[in-house]
């Protein structure tokens, strides 16, 4: 419907303060906010109703405003009930941003105006554009037999024809329609959309992203867990949910389309939460499962107290399994900086999702593990069949860089700058007694992974028995006085004449510490390297041609 016709309905008792040019912009729906920055619930081309609780003085109406038109809302309403009149420097604002403006009397409800808005846009998209969408809702909500969001991708298919497809933030292909010509996409286009649309979310910006990859272009879509999507929960921060939202991927340009498409396509994502919801909600068991093994294994419980609950996690996680199975634990931690934000149940959601048939053999996914999660800590039981080792005589299971080869692109945009993502993984055991000792080796590796540069890192079991094990368990106050007592004085040293002193000892040390390889590798002649070394040792009172100074200056640098 059109703004126009909210103004010539006396129902709605609307008075128009400017923007009569703009009146036949169209109307999508309606949003009622006293927030002062109303943006992320947003999507364009919404009525606001706002009471101006948001304004305290003259200046706070351009910003209001600006947010408003910069998110391509159709039209403001502004209620009288709270300050009389609508003050004349939000109507200044509105005309210099040509944004429509309507005073709502005091007399007329809020509610009554969205329902009436409601009633109009409903009506207006009858006709096949609610009989696509209708029969969307049907296959949705009537149960596994309605085939999920393969069959809802199928019809954008047949009735738009739209190829799409649905997508985990880590880029796992969830869903796809079928028709001709809508191959599955590349694991690399995967990643490469997930890793745009993750970046777009952690920056704010309005969905649909529109990204090119590979010589197509494509429109992400984010779908949100229905239970996430209003009240207080829709202003949580960002960081909670951006690596756990499903997208909708579709092959097209979506800056062209109708409002009409648009509306279609965001009722599609809504209808695909249902799925993501319902497979949630059959995750609750495992979770459940997972969180009452890692309570009797961290209060020390008895041996057979622990198999029993591992007798039943089994047949739920692989079900019709002959023997006891082996299992492997794997433990994550996001870590976001400032520190305000638990990042426990988002490290769950990301093990679900990183971990969804890491070991099978055939293409389609089954939920194989179970995660539970404490503080900014998430533990996963992975179940292994119970197996010899392979001809190489290599242990069978889970490999730390293996589960991040696919992920580690998208999840360094979505941890964007300020959070980490680490993982640890054990050995596999094949009993109860063992398991408390695979959650401490698990540990142990997600603090090796820690002790390293990057957003997304990992080490496994085969790395305990390096140097680096070391690194990650000394006391941070002994790791600072031990660093500076060494390079404190380089560090001071390059500021004051930028001599690269600490590249050159990092180089020095690469190179075994031979002075020919490292000058060449800095492109330095052989004498200016023996000066700086020498100034190295100079600062510091160490000698660089002993095994022991050269060990600690390594272990410096790695510390660092």
């Amino acid at each position: 419907m059109r703004l126009r016709a909210l103004l010539e309905t006396d129902a709605l008792g609307l008075r128009l303060l400017g923007g009569e040019e703009e009146l036949d912009r169209t109307v999508r729906g309606v949003m009622t906010t006293d927030l002062r920055d109303p943006s992320r619930y947003l999507s364009g081309g919404e009525l606001v109703l706002t009471g101006l609780a948001w304004r305290k003085d003259a200046a706070d109406s351009e910003s209001f405003v600006r947010i408003l038109a910069a998110a391509g809302v159709a039209g403001l309403g502004a209620g009288e009930a709270e300050l009389g009149a609508v003050p004349d420097d939000l109507v200044a604002a509105c005309v210099r941003h040509r944004l429509p403006l309507f005073a709502v009397n005091e007399q007329v409800a809020f509610a009554t105006i969205t329902e009436y808005v409601v009633r109009q846009v409903s009506g207006e998209r009858a006709g096949d554009l609610a009989a696509v969408v209708d029969r969307h809702r049907r296959m949705m909500t009537s149960g596994p037999a309605g085939g999920g969001p393969d069959v809802v991708l199928d019809l954008l298919g047949s009735d738009l024809d739209l190829r799409a497809w649905v997508l985990s933030p880590a880029g796992r292909p969830i869903a796809g329609s079928s028709g001709a010509g809508n191959a599955p996409l590349p694991a690399h286009v995967c990643a490469a959309l997930a890793a745009e649309h993750l970046a777009a979310s952690r920056t704010g910006r309005r969905a649909p992203h529109r990204v090119t990859s590979h010589g197509a272009t494509y429109s992400l879509f984010p779908v949100r867990s229905s239970g996430r999507g209003g009240g207080t929960a829709a202003a949580r921060d960002v960081r909670e949910t951006v690596l756990s939202d499903w997208l909708l991927a579709v092959e097209a340009d979506a800056g062209d389309w109708p409002e009409e498409r648009l509306d279609l396509l965001q009722g599609v994502t809504q209808l695909i939460s249902v799925e993501r919801d319902r497979r949630d909600a059959a995750r609750t068991v495992r979770r459940r499962l997972a969180q009452e093994v890692l309570e009797l294994v961290q209060t020390g419980a008895a041996p057979a107290e622990i198999a029993a609950r591992l007798r039943v996690a089994a047949p739920v996680l692989l079900p019709g399994l002959g023997a006891a199975p082996h299992w492997q634990v794997v433990v994550a931690r996001v870590e976001w900086e400032g520190g305000e934000i638990e990042g426990g149940p988002v490290a769950q959601s990301l093990l679900e999702e990183i971990l969804v048939d890491p070991l099978a053999a055939g293409p389609e996914p089954s939920d194989r593990i179970a995660v539970a999660h404490t503080g900014d800590e998430a533990i996963a039981l992975v179940p292994l069949p119970a197996v010899a080792a392979d001809h190489d005589g290599a242990e069978p299971g889970l490999l730390a860089d293996s589960l991040l080869e696919t992920v580690r692109d998208p999840l360094s945009a979505g941890l964007d700058g300020d959070g980490r993502l680490t993982l640890g993984v054990s050995a596999s055991v094949h009993s109860a007694e063992g398991l408390r000792g695979a959650l401490e080796e698990a540990r142990h590796a997600r603090r090796v992974a820690a002790a390293r540069p990057g957003r997304v890192c990992a080490a496994g079991h085969q790395e305990l028995a390096s140097h680096v094990l070391l690194l990650p368990f000394v006391p941070d106050d002994v790791r600072r006085a031990f660093t500076a007592r060494l390079l404190d004085p380089l560090r001071d040293y390059d500021r004051r004449h930028r001599a690269e002193l600490i590249p050159t000892l990092e180089a020095f040390l690469d190179c075994d510490g031979s002075w020919t390889r490292c000058a060449n590798r800095l492109h330095l002649h052989v004498n200016t390297l023996r000066y700086r070394v020498g100034r190295i040792e100079q600062l510091t009172g160490r000698d660089l041609s002993r095994l022991e100074d050269k060990l600690d200056f390594f272990l410096a640098l790695r510390m660092s």
